[in-house]
Order: structure tokens, then sequence, then C-alpha cells
């Protein structure tokens, strides 16, 4: 007898089975389902929440009539006469073992961080979750990971185990190895003398770190510029464009600078600075010893407390004031230490010389100009001489009298004795005034 055709054409569809991975052509899409045709003698079913896990997902945004799907078979028949069906575990599957395969393999893995989270950041992959620990995201530690939501990045698998959903990542040995190649090809290619270009990335109170791409080279403070830099965060800002040449290359570290030696204001400092020339510059810091001149960008000058004026000055700040433009002249300069010495007392006119009351002049009506006076030193030494001149003569007087004392009369003795006294006394009074004239 022959089949029927319903026997016939059930013979045509394929049996499926639970579990079964199988290929189905969408055939409708609605807000909360997929249908296919799998070649079953029923169409398959996928629910929204077997095709992702966000609720928020708009199914015919996301799929099309005509599109190809795997599926895999949850049940063959749901009791309405359709094959319920998922897609989301046929991906998670295959998501596994490609994780697997990257974690037994030591392969990177590339994802979308999701979310920062309590101690580190979340990572999709597929449908199967990756968590990096915070002290794992990067080389150093940064306090801050909400720079990374929403990027992707790369990282390895340092623990992979499904059952206990523990899928763990590691992206700093990438970082750290991939810095290690970028310094190795940098140093290959540049040499102490080059200019270089890079971007600041961080500002410190002694200096500022360059990217030089591949690896930070160090700007000190001193090596900012010719001229002298209270603070790198007033001249330099994160992510300023900078040009500097090599200094030094140790080991690892590369020392920057930017005192290009074309723009040194020392080169002709001999002939612009001699000694003798007059010179015009502003007061860039007062001390309590004297005021440093700017006389050009990157030249200071020395102008000492005894050289601002003829009268003593107690300090420079009762007579000076910063920025405040002053005329001097050079009364001495080393090349070697890149030091200049200023008086402005210098230009004064000269006093009338006056004698004093032993018939010398006194000393500032010399106007002696000297390239460095060290006045304490020199008051010091005359303070010296004076109490030397002084037990010298008594003792000398002493001596006298006691000879005279032998030779004459008490009365005599005494007399010469009293003579002895005033003149030693009158030559400490001459030497004490000398000290004070000095002063």
């Amino acid at each position: 007898m022959s089949e029927s055709f319903e026997q016939l054409l059930n013979e045509s569809f394929k049996t499926i089975r639970t579990g079964e991975v199988v290929k189905g052509t969408v055939i409708a899409v609605k807000d909360n389902e997929i249908e296919l045709n799998i070649g079953y003698k029923h169409d398959g079913v996928v629910a929204k929440n077997e095709f992702t896990n966000d609720p928020q997902a708009d199914l015919q945004e996301l799929v099309h009539v005509g599109d190809e799907l795997d599926v895999k078979v949850l049940k063959v028949n749901d009791g309405d006469g359709l094959v319920q069906l998922s897609a989301r575990r046929v991906r998670t599957e295959k998501t596994s073992q490609v994780l697997e395969d990257a974690f037994n393999n030591h392969e990177p893995i590339k994802a979308v961080v999701d979310e920062v989270v309590k101690g580190g950041l979340s990572c999709t992959v597929d449908d199967v979750k990756v968590f990096i620990p915070a002290s794992l995201v990067s080389d150093t530690f940064e306090r801050d990971l909400t720079k990374y939501e929403g990027q992707e990045i790369e990282f390895m698998l340092t623990e992979y185990n499904p059952r206990k959903h523990r899928v763990i990542g590691d992206r700093k040995q990438l970082v750290v190895a991939e810095k290690k190649a970028a310094l190795e090809a940098l140093l290959s290619k540049i040499a102490v003398g080059d200019v270089v270009e890079g971007t600041v990335k961080n500002i410190t109170d002694f200096g500022a770190f360059i990217d030089l791409g591949g690896a930070d080279g160090l700007l000190h403070i001193s090596e900012m510029s010719w001229g002298r830099i209270e603070s790198p965060k007033r001249v330099f800002h994160t992510g300023d464009h900078v040009t500097a040449f090599i200094k030094a290359i140790d080991g690892t570290k590369i020392a920057l600078s930017r005192k290009f030696p074309d723009e040194n204001p020392w080169a002709d400092a001999e002939t612009k600075f001699a000694v003798g020339n007059v010179v015009t510059g502003k007061v860039a810091r007062l001390t309590d010893f004297g005021a440093f001149v700017e006389l050009a960008k990157g030249v200071d000058g020395l102008l000492h407390v005894s050289q601002i004026k003829r009268e003593r000055v107690e300090k420079p700040s009762d007579v000076l004031t910063q920025g405040e433009e002053i005329t001097a002249k050079i009364v001495d300069l080393d090349l070697d230490n890149k030091k200049i010495s200023l008086s402005m007392k210098a230009l004064l006119p000269k006093p009338e010389r006056r004698q004093n009351n032993r018939g010398r002049r006194n000393r500032e009506d010399e106007n002696v100009d000297e390239a460095y006076v060290d006045i304490d030193a020199y008051i010091r030494k005359m303070d010296a001489d004076a109490k030397r001149a002084e037990e010298k003569a008594a003792a000398e007087a002493a001596k006298e009298a006691e000879a005279a004392v032998e030779e004459a009369p008490i009365e005599e003795a005494a007399a010469a004795l009293d003579a002895k006294v005033a003149e030693a006394q009158e030559v400490a009074e001459a030497v004490t005034e000398e000290v004070k004239d000095a002063e």
C-alpha cells in the first residue's frame, strides 16, 4: 500500500534532538520573539531573553527577515507545536571555547568595558563576563578608572573557570610589554644631542616629564631655560608640545634640556658684560645681602648691599623694589662660574675729600670700585687690629713705666706712667676712628 502524502511530507523533514545546534532562517521578527525556519516540520521560536541579555534591546533592529542564525534546540515541542530555540547559548558556548583557548595558549582578548565596578573593570565577551582588577588595569595604579568605560581594551586571561563564573583579565602585562618594546625602539634611534619633540605628560616641582613616544624624558627645572624658572607649573601645562634636545642617556633614563647652545646669553658675555661697562637691568629678586638684577634673559648680576649707595644700607628692600629698573657698573665678571658683580655706588659722584683728626683721608672718599667687598670681614679685621694696637701700646707703656720707677722718684715714675697711658689711649682712639670711617 502506498504511503500517505502526510507520511511522505514528514519524512522529507530532518529530525532534531534537544541540545542539538541547527541553522535557521528568520521568517518573522516580533517584539518578544523571533520565528525561524529550521527545516523541521515545525518552525522554531527564539524568545527575546534567549537572543540577548539586554531587556531594552529592540529585536527588530538587531534581526531582520532572511538572516541566518545558529541556534540550540531547547525543546522539540513546546506544546503549541513550536520548537524552542536559543541563539544566546550558542554564542556563549562559542565564546567560552574562544576564551578557554586564549587562556590555554596565552593569547590576548579584546573587549569593550561595560562599566567601572568596585575594584576594577567589567567587560563582556559576547555573553561572558570578564573582571579586570584595578591593580591589573595598568602598570601604574589608577584610582579613577572612569576613562576606560566604553573603551575597547586588550587583556590576557589569568584565570578561567566558567563553572564558578570566574574569568579574570590582566591588562597590565600587555602595557608593560608594549612600553618595553617602545622604549627599546626609541633608544635604538636616539643619541645625546638629538633634538626631539614630545608632549608634557606630568609636571612636578622639580621638572616635567615629556612623552617622547616610547619613553618619558625628564626636563629638569634647571634645564628649562637659560633664565631662572621659579616653578615648572608656571611655564608648562599637561598636553603642551615641547621641543628639546637630549642632554644625557643613562640606561633607560633620558635627560632633556631646552638650553640650546645657540641661544646661550653668556656666549658674548666677555664683551657685552666686560668689567667697567655700564648696564641697565631690572631687579629680579631681593635678598638680605643684595639684589639680583636681570641684565638679559638668563643673565643676572649681583648688586651687593654695600654697593647700592655710599651711605650705609641696612636692607636692599629699604632702597630697591622688585621690578625696578636700575643702572649700575660691572665691577667683576666670572665667566667660569657665570657670575657678575654690579655697583650702583661706583656711578655716584665722588664727595669732597675731608681729613680726619689724624690727617688721613676717609676711605669713603676714595671711591674704590671693588669687584667684591666683604665689608663684614674688613670690619672684623679692623677691630682686631685696633685691639692688638691698644694691647701693644699698653704693654709698652707699662714696660717703660716700670723702668722709670727704678731710675726716678716715685712721683716722676707716676707722671711718666700717666703720660704713656694717655699716649696709648690716643693711639687706640685713632684706630677706632679708622674703623668707624670704614663702616
